[in-house]
Protein backbone atom coordinates (compact mmCIF):
# COMPACT_ATOMS: atom_id res chain seq x y z
CA UNK A 1 0.00 0.00 0.00
CA UNK A 2 1.05 3.59 -0.58
CA UNK A 3 1.65 4.58 3.05
CA UNK A 4 3.69 1.45 3.73
CA UNK A 5 6.16 2.47 1.03
CA UNK A 6 7.79 4.56 3.75
CA UNK A 7 9.12 1.35 5.30
CA UNK A 8 11.46 1.03 2.34
CA UNK A 9 13.62 3.84 3.74
CA UNK A 10 15.38 4.95 6.90
CA UNK A 11 12.79 6.65 9.10
CA UNK A 12 14.99 7.64 12.02
CA UNK A 13 13.23 10.35 14.06
CA UNK A 14 15.97 12.94 13.62
CA UNK A 15 15.86 12.47 9.85
CA UNK A 16 12.10 12.99 9.71
CA UNK A 17 12.39 16.11 11.90
CA UNK A 18 15.22 17.52 9.79
CA UNK A 19 13.33 16.96 6.53
CA UNK A 20 10.18 18.52 7.99
CA UNK A 21 12.00 21.62 9.23
CA UNK A 22 13.92 22.18 6.02
CA UNK A 23 10.90 21.78 3.74
CA UNK A 24 8.42 23.77 5.81
CA UNK A 25 10.71 26.59 6.96
CA UNK A 26 9.87 28.94 4.08
CA UNK A 27 6.10 28.45 4.51
CA UNK A 28 6.20 28.97 8.28
CA UNK A 29 8.38 32.08 7.91
CA UNK A 30 5.94 33.52 5.36
CA UNK A 31 2.93 32.89 7.61
CA UNK A 32 4.66 34.51 10.59
CA UNK A 33 5.66 37.47 8.44
CA UNK A 34 2.13 38.02 7.11
CA UNK A 35 0.12 37.41 10.29
CA UNK A 36 2.45 38.85 12.91
CA UNK A 37 4.33 41.45 10.90
CA UNK A 38 1.41 43.81 10.34
CA UNK A 39 1.54 43.18 6.60
CA UNK A 40 -1.20 44.02 4.10
CA UNK A 41 -0.87 41.02 1.76
CA UNK A 42 -3.12 42.50 -0.93
CA UNK A 43 -1.39 45.88 -0.95
CA UNK A 44 1.99 44.20 -0.98
CA UNK A 45 1.02 42.06 -3.97
CA UNK A 46 -0.25 45.11 -5.84
CA UNK A 47 2.93 47.10 -5.09
CA UNK A 48 5.11 44.20 -6.22
CA UNK A 49 3.19 43.99 -9.49
CA UNK A 50 3.59 47.72 -10.08
CA UNK A 51 7.30 47.74 -9.27
CA UNK A 52 7.97 45.06 -11.88
CA UNK A 53 5.98 45.77 -15.01
CA UNK A 54 6.44 42.26 -16.46
CA UNK A 55 3.90 39.82 -15.03
CA UNK A 56 5.79 36.94 -16.62
CA UNK A 57 9.03 37.91 -14.91
CA UNK A 58 7.25 38.15 -11.54
CA UNK A 59 5.52 34.83 -12.22
CA UNK A 60 8.82 33.12 -13.01
CA UNK A 61 10.47 34.71 -9.99
CA UNK A 62 7.73 33.49 -7.63
CA UNK A 63 7.79 29.93 -8.93
CA UNK A 64 11.53 29.53 -9.44
CA UNK A 65 12.11 28.93 -5.74
CA UNK A 66 10.06 25.74 -5.99
CA UNK A 67 12.76 24.30 -8.25
CA UNK A 68 15.13 24.45 -5.29
CA UNK A 69 12.51 23.17 -2.84
CA UNK A 70 11.56 20.12 -4.90
CA UNK A 71 15.18 19.21 -5.62
CA UNK A 72 15.96 19.60 -1.92
CA UNK A 73 13.05 17.31 -0.96
CA UNK A 74 14.15 14.71 -3.51
CA UNK A 75 17.71 14.95 -2.23
CA UNK A 76 16.60 14.43 1.37
CA UNK A 77 14.51 11.39 0.42
CA UNK A 78 17.27 9.87 -1.71
CA UNK A 79 20.33 10.57 0.42
CA UNK A 80 18.99 11.01 3.95
CA UNK A 81 16.14 8.49 3.97
CA UNK A 82 17.78 6.19 1.41
CA UNK A 83 14.56 5.72 -0.53
CA UNK A 84 13.69 5.68 -4.21
CA UNK A 85 11.47 8.40 -5.66
CA UNK A 86 9.16 5.71 -7.03
CA UNK A 87 8.31 4.64 -3.46
CA UNK A 88 7.56 8.28 -2.62
CA UNK A 89 5.25 8.49 -5.64
CA UNK A 90 3.30 5.25 -5.86
CA UNK A 91 2.79 1.70 -4.60
CA UNK A 92 3.07 0.54 -8.21
CA UNK A 93 6.35 -0.77 -9.59
CA UNK A 94 6.76 2.39 -11.68
CA UNK A 95 5.16 5.81 -12.00
CA UNK A 96 2.02 5.66 -14.17
CA UNK A 97 2.28 8.63 -16.55
CA UNK A 98 -1.05 7.72 -18.17
CA UNK A 99 -2.79 8.37 -14.86
CA UNK A 100 -1.22 11.81 -14.66
CA UNK A 101 -2.29 12.60 -18.22
CA UNK A 102 -5.87 11.37 -17.71
CA UNK A 103 -6.32 13.36 -14.51
CA UNK A 104 -4.90 16.48 -16.14
CA UNK A 105 -7.17 16.14 -19.16
CA UNK A 106 -10.28 15.50 -17.07
CA UNK A 107 -9.74 18.49 -14.79
CA UNK A 108 -8.75 20.74 -17.69
CA UNK A 109 -11.95 19.88 -19.59
CA UNK A 110 -14.20 20.29 -16.55
CA UNK A 111 -12.48 23.56 -15.67
CA UNK A 112 -13.16 25.02 -19.13
CA UNK A 113 -16.80 23.91 -18.95
CA UNK A 114 -17.24 25.36 -15.46
CA UNK A 115 -15.72 28.68 -16.54
CA UNK A 116 -18.06 28.83 -19.53
CA UNK A 117 -21.10 28.19 -17.32
CA UNK A 118 -19.94 30.84 -14.84
CA UNK A 119 -19.53 33.42 -17.60
CA UNK A 120 -23.02 32.58 -18.92
CA UNK A 121 -24.63 32.95 -15.49
CA UNK A 122 -22.75 36.15 -14.62
CA UNK A 123 -22.29 38.31 -17.74
CA UNK A 124 -19.65 40.97 -17.26
CA UNK A 125 -17.86 38.92 -14.61
CA UNK A 126 -14.65 38.90 -16.66
CA UNK A 127 -12.95 40.99 -19.31
CA UNK A 128 -11.00 39.57 -22.26
CA UNK A 129 -7.33 40.49 -21.74
CA UNK A 130 -5.45 38.52 -24.40
CA UNK A 131 -1.86 39.63 -25.13
CA UNK A 132 -0.50 37.11 -27.71
CA UNK A 133 3.26 37.33 -27.08
CA UNK A 134 2.98 37.55 -23.31
CA UNK A 135 0.45 34.72 -23.28
CA UNK A 136 2.72 32.40 -25.27
CA UNK A 137 5.59 33.17 -22.88
CA UNK A 138 3.25 32.45 -19.96
CA UNK A 139 2.33 29.04 -21.41
CA UNK A 140 6.01 28.13 -21.74
CA UNK A 141 6.74 29.26 -18.17
CA UNK A 142 3.77 27.24 -16.86
CA UNK A 143 4.95 24.08 -18.61
CA UNK A 144 8.46 24.51 -17.23
CA UNK A 145 7.83 25.74 -13.68
CA UNK A 146 4.47 24.31 -12.58
CA UNK A 147 5.81 20.72 -12.48
CA UNK A 148 8.23 21.91 -9.78
CA UNK A 149 5.62 23.88 -7.83
CA UNK A 150 2.82 21.31 -7.86
CA UNK A 151 5.39 18.53 -7.61
CA UNK A 152 6.81 19.97 -4.40
CA UNK A 153 3.38 20.41 -2.78
CA UNK A 154 2.14 16.94 -3.75
CA UNK A 155 5.35 15.10 -2.91
CA UNK A 156 5.60 16.91 0.42
CA UNK A 157 1.99 16.76 1.66
CA UNK A 158 0.40 13.75 -0.06
CA UNK A 159 3.74 11.94 -0.39
CA UNK A 160 6.25 12.43 2.40
CA UNK A 161 3.92 13.66 5.17
CA UNK A 162 1.10 11.25 4.29
CA UNK A 163 3.47 8.31 4.51
CA UNK A 164 5.43 9.41 7.57
CA UNK A 165 2.36 10.38 9.60
CA UNK A 166 0.65 7.18 8.48
CA UNK A 167 3.37 4.83 9.74
CA UNK A 168 3.47 6.75 13.04
CA UNK A 169 -0.32 6.86 13.56
CA UNK A 170 -0.74 3.31 12.18
CA UNK A 171 -3.94 4.31 10.40
CA UNK A 172 -5.07 6.10 7.26
CA UNK A 173 -7.68 8.57 8.46
CA UNK A 174 -5.35 10.65 10.63
CA UNK A 175 -2.71 11.35 7.95
CA UNK A 176 -5.56 12.13 5.54
CA UNK A 177 -6.99 14.78 7.86
CA UNK A 178 -3.64 16.06 9.14
CA UNK A 179 -2.15 16.62 5.68
CA UNK A 180 -5.35 18.29 4.47
CA UNK A 181 -5.35 20.80 7.34
CA UNK A 182 -1.60 21.35 7.01
CA UNK A 183 -2.00 21.92 3.26
CA UNK A 184 -4.67 24.54 3.98
CA UNK A 185 -2.63 26.28 6.67
CA UNK A 186 0.39 26.56 4.40
CA UNK A 187 -1.79 28.59 1.99
CA UNK A 188 -3.25 30.84 4.69
CA UNK A 189 -0.86 33.70 3.87
CA UNK A 190 -2.06 33.91 0.25
CA UNK A 191 -3.60 37.25 -0.80
CA UNK A 192 -6.87 35.45 -1.69
CA UNK A 193 -7.40 34.70 2.00
CA UNK A 194 -6.91 38.34 2.95
CA UNK A 195 -9.30 39.46 0.20
CA UNK A 196 -12.12 36.96 0.73
CA UNK A 197 -11.73 35.97 4.35
CA UNK A 198 -11.53 32.68 6.21
CA UNK A 199 -14.03 30.98 3.90
CA UNK A 200 -11.16 30.58 1.45
CA UNK A 201 -9.59 28.09 3.87
CA UNK A 202 -12.56 25.80 3.22
CA UNK A 203 -11.39 25.59 -0.38
CA UNK A 204 -7.74 24.92 0.47
CA UNK A 205 -8.44 22.34 3.18
CA UNK A 206 -11.22 20.79 1.10
CA UNK A 207 -8.90 20.53 -1.89
CA UNK A 208 -6.25 18.95 0.31
CA UNK A 209 -8.82 16.44 1.55
CA UNK A 210 -9.90 15.62 -2.00
CA UNK A 211 -6.31 15.12 -3.17
CA UNK A 212 -5.62 12.96 -0.13
CA UNK A 213 -8.65 10.78 -0.87
CA UNK A 214 -7.68 10.10 -4.47
CA UNK A 215 -4.09 9.41 -3.36
CA UNK A 216 -5.17 6.80 -0.81
CA UNK A 217 -7.83 5.23 -3.03
CA UNK A 218 -5.45 4.94 -5.97
CA UNK A 219 -2.38 4.07 -3.86
CA UNK A 220 -0.28 6.74 -5.53
CA UNK A 221 0.26 10.41 -6.30
CA UNK A 222 -0.25 10.26 -10.05
CA UNK A 223 -3.90 11.40 -10.13
CA UNK A 224 -3.22 14.15 -7.58
CA UNK A 225 -0.27 15.40 -9.65
CA UNK A 226 -2.40 15.58 -12.80
CA UNK A 227 -5.27 17.32 -10.99
CA UNK A 228 -3.02 19.88 -9.31
CA UNK A 229 -1.18 20.65 -12.55
CA UNK A 230 -4.39 21.23 -14.52
CA UNK A 231 -5.91 23.32 -11.73
CA UNK A 232 -2.90 25.63 -11.42
CA UNK A 233 -2.41 25.80 -15.19
CA UNK A 234 -5.98 27.02 -15.67
CA UNK A 235 -5.68 29.43 -12.75
CA UNK A 236 -2.64 31.02 -14.38
CA UNK A 237 -3.64 31.01 -18.04
CA UNK A 238 -7.44 31.17 -18.17
CA UNK A 239 -8.52 33.82 -15.67
CA UNK A 240 -6.93 35.78 -12.84
CA UNK A 241 -7.92 38.55 -10.42
CA UNK A 242 -6.22 41.59 -8.93
CA UNK A 243 -5.91 39.83 -5.56
CA UNK A 244 -4.54 36.52 -6.90
CA UNK A 245 -1.29 35.22 -5.42
CA UNK A 246 0.14 34.95 -8.94
CA UNK A 247 -0.45 37.86 -11.32
CA UNK A 248 -0.36 36.63 -14.91
CA UNK A 249 -1.18 37.74 -18.43
CA UNK A 250 -4.09 35.30 -18.63
CA UNK A 251 -6.82 35.23 -21.28
CA UNK A 252 -9.40 36.77 -18.94
CA UNK A 253 -9.41 38.85 -15.79
CA UNK A 254 -12.10 39.11 -13.14
CA UNK A 255 -13.57 42.61 -12.90
CA UNK A 256 -13.06 44.09 -9.44
CA UNK A 257 -16.72 44.89 -8.94
CA UNK A 258 -17.64 41.26 -9.55
CA UNK A 259 -15.04 39.73 -7.21
CA UNK A 260 -17.72 38.82 -4.65
CA UNK A 261 -19.04 36.23 -7.11
CA UNK A 262 -15.85 34.29 -6.49
CA UNK A 263 -17.37 33.01 -3.24
CA UNK A 264 -19.35 30.63 -5.41
CA UNK A 265 -16.11 29.44 -7.02
CA UNK A 266 -14.95 28.37 -3.56
CA UNK A 267 -17.95 26.22 -2.67
CA UNK A 268 -18.90 24.85 -6.10
CA UNK A 269 -15.69 22.80 -6.52
CA UNK A 270 -15.99 21.33 -3.02
CA UNK A 271 -19.68 20.45 -3.24
CA UNK A 272 -20.12 19.65 -6.93
CA UNK A 273 -16.94 19.38 -9.02
CA UNK A 274 -14.87 17.23 -6.67
CA UNK A 275 -17.60 14.62 -6.11
CA UNK A 276 -18.10 14.36 -9.89
CA UNK A 277 -14.37 13.84 -10.43
CA UNK A 278 -14.31 11.24 -7.64
CA UNK A 279 -17.12 9.28 -9.30
CA UNK A 280 -15.39 9.36 -12.69
CA UNK A 281 -12.04 8.25 -11.28
CA UNK A 282 -13.62 5.56 -9.11
CA UNK A 283 -15.40 4.04 -12.10
CA UNK A 284 -12.39 4.24 -14.41
CA UNK A 285 -9.93 2.72 -11.94
CA UNK A 286 -12.48 0.40 -10.27
CA UNK A 287 -11.93 1.61 -6.72
CA UNK A 288 -13.54 -0.43 -3.96
CA UNK A 289 -13.21 -1.04 -0.23
CA UNK A 290 -13.40 2.71 0.48
CA UNK A 291 -13.76 2.31 4.23
CA UNK A 292 -10.58 0.30 4.60
CA UNK A 293 -8.52 2.46 2.24
CA UNK A 294 -9.53 5.74 3.87
CA UNK A 295 -10.01 4.74 7.50
CA UNK A 296 -8.19 1.43 7.85
CA UNK A 297 -5.20 0.36 9.86
CA UNK A 298 -1.61 0.64 8.63
CA UNK A 299 0.41 -2.44 9.66
CA UNK A 300 3.66 -1.93 11.53
CA UNK A 301 7.03 -2.52 9.89
CA UNK A 302 7.30 -5.97 11.47
CA UNK A 303 3.96 -6.95 9.92
CA UNK A 304 4.88 -5.63 6.49
CA UNK A 305 7.01 -7.27 3.86
CA UNK A 306 8.46 -4.73 1.45
CA UNK A 307 11.30 -5.04 -0.97
CA UNK A 308 13.78 -2.32 -0.12
CA UNK A 309 14.73 -0.59 -3.38
CA UNK A 310 18.05 1.01 -4.20
CA UNK A 311 17.49 4.79 -3.99
CA UNK A 312 19.45 5.42 -7.18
Amino acid sequence: MFIQQAYKGDNATWKVIMTTILTLAIFVANIIYVFFGDVDAIKQAEEAAKSIESNNFMFALNLSFFVFLLLMLFGLVLYLHRRSLVSLTTARSKIDLKRIAFSFGLVFLLGIIAFGVECYLYPGMVTFDFKPVKFIILIVLCLILFPFQIGFEEYLFRGYFMQQIGIIAKNRWFPLLATSVLFGLMHSANPEVAEMGGITMIFYIGTGLFLGIITLMDEGLELALGFHFANNFLAATLVTADYSALQTDSLFRYTSQESSISFASILVPILIAYPIILIILAKKYKWNNWREKLLGRVPSASETTVAVEAPF
